[in-house]
């Protein structure tokens, strides 16, 4: 068995959606399960109504426009989806008599794009040659907690994926199922974060035992470097599942950060392709990884961080100082990326949050606390950087040349990344340098 999933630009109309078919009819041998994004743009255009809907102004024909462009470019028949259609016009106006668009109704609101997909897709394979049949994945034993905005499925959701699947799915079927959401145990509908299709992907690959996952992308693979910034970047043939992880925490282009667990789990090859050039190899991940000519595997940078720090010279020689900043951060659901200490003071890093501000005022009793946000954190990734004389060099003679400065820097024990600190506003200046120094020369 295969699974394969696709992103939003690699369905985003007929003409993308005729070159899945295609991809997929000639893995029919495999028996190919397809994950399935939202059309492009499409989730987008669903949260904007949320939004707007909250401040009084429901109103779901930007969404609806969108989304029957695709259907009737694609042939279905016109009256296909208006029944999601209808219920999301029902949501908009009940999120606009309340004013609020909580969590669990903008995930409601979210999954509308995967499960009008999903059935466009089916559709159109079935009417050209290919009998497919859609299906929510919760359908399939996709069941989560109730984090909503970042599920997670439940413990032991490989085995009621096993179960429903053989109950549900026809052995002549190839089933397009909804990437990115889920439903809890009381029937809640959840999703898994923005762009986690990935995520779905894998854990059915897990779940059915898959021989390999496939991420089919609009690029050729895992990439030396966001070709959006470094025109010269390209595709790296192999990968360990460390490295990846890696790249994809720290702001990688193409793998969502969870991707990988289910396949680390498993040992699973995730195979990285492009939709638009299926000839090409792509980037394959698994636990080994490959030989790499390089000693650095690719660049990746996570922006809108902030920093915080706090100054306290009760930091001097009081052990569980720091216990008591992260249990604050703990309770306020802070994650932190990189740290550094000094002998009173301490400066860590996170996403920039809406809930800074009572960050700041649960701190405030250990020292004297500030916030500075618009950076962002590079991480240079490769087999064994930390043991490469020189690389540190490199990396921070390119910065100087680039006039980038550096405000923290973290090289972790893992051996297998180097990162620092930067304005948001120098990484169109920083990327492009490291790239050249690091791959060309």
């Amino acid at each position: 068995m295969l699974v394969m999933k696709f992103g939003g630009s690699s369905v985003a109309d007929e003409n993308q959606i005729h070159k899945v078919l295609e991809i997929a009819r000639g893995r029919e041998s495999r028996r190919p399960v397809i994950v399935s994004s939202a059309h492009k743009g499409v989730t987008d255009a669903l949260l904007n109504a949320g939004r707007a809907a909250a401040k009084g102004e429901p109103d779901a024909a930007p969404v609806v426009d969108k989304q029957r462009r695709v259907l009737k470019g694609c042939g279905c028949d016109h009256d296909l989806l208006d029944p999601y259609f209808r219920e999301i016009e029902d949501l908009l106006r009940g999120i606009s008599l309340v004013r609020e668009a909580s969590k669990r109704s903008l995930d409601y609101l979210a999954g509308f794009g995967e499960r009008m997909s999903v059935r466009v897709i089916a559709d159109y394979f079935t009417r050209n040659g290919v009998k497919a049949e859609a299906f929510d994945a919760w359908d399939l034993g996709f069941i989560t907690d109730e984090n909503f905005g970042s599920a997670r499925p439940l413990h032991g959701y490989e085995a009621r994926m096993t179960t429903e699947f053989k109950r549900r799915v026809g052995a002549d079927v190839l089933p397009v199922v909804t990437g990115f959401v889920g439903k809890t145990s009381s029937g809640e509908i959840t999703t898994v974060g923005r762009n986690g299709s990935d995520f779905t992907a894998t854990c059915f690959a897990a779940g059915l035992g898959a021989e390999e996952c496939e991420i089919w992308t609009d690029t050729d693979g895992v990439m030396t470097a966001d070709p959006s910034l470094v025109k010269d970047a390209r595709s790296i043939p192999f990968m360990s599942f460390a490295e990846a992880s890696e790249l994809a925490y720290y702001g990688g282009r193409v793998l969502h950060p969870s991707t990988l667990l289910p396949a680390i789990k498993r040992k699973i090859p995730v195979r990285v392709l492009n939709t638009n050039r299926p000839e090409h190899p792509g980037t394959v991940i698994t636990e080994e990884g490959g030989d790499n000519p390089n000693v650095v595997t690719s660049i990746a940078y996570k922006e809108g961080q902030a920093v915080i720090t706090i100054e306290s010279p009760q930091m001097l020689g009081q052990p569980g100082f720091l216990a008591k900043v992260f249990d604050v951060l703990g309770r306020e659901k802070i994650d932190i990326d990189m740290i550094s200490t000094s002998e009173i003071s301490v400066s860590m890093t996170c996403p920039g949050a809406s809930n800074l501000n009572e960050v700041v005022k649960a701190l405030e009793h250990l020292g004297r606390v500030s916030v500075v946000s618009e950076k962002a954190i590079v991480c240079v990734v490769g087999q064994n950087v930390k043991k490469q004389r020189g690389l540190g060099a490199t990396v921070f003679l390119a910065l100087r040349d680039a006039e980038v400065n550096v405000e923290m820097i973290s090289q972790g024990a893992n051996k297998i990344n180097l990162s620092f600190l930067i304005d948001d506003t120098d990484v169109d200046k920083a990327i492009p340098a490291l790239h050249g120094a690091l791959f060309t020369k």
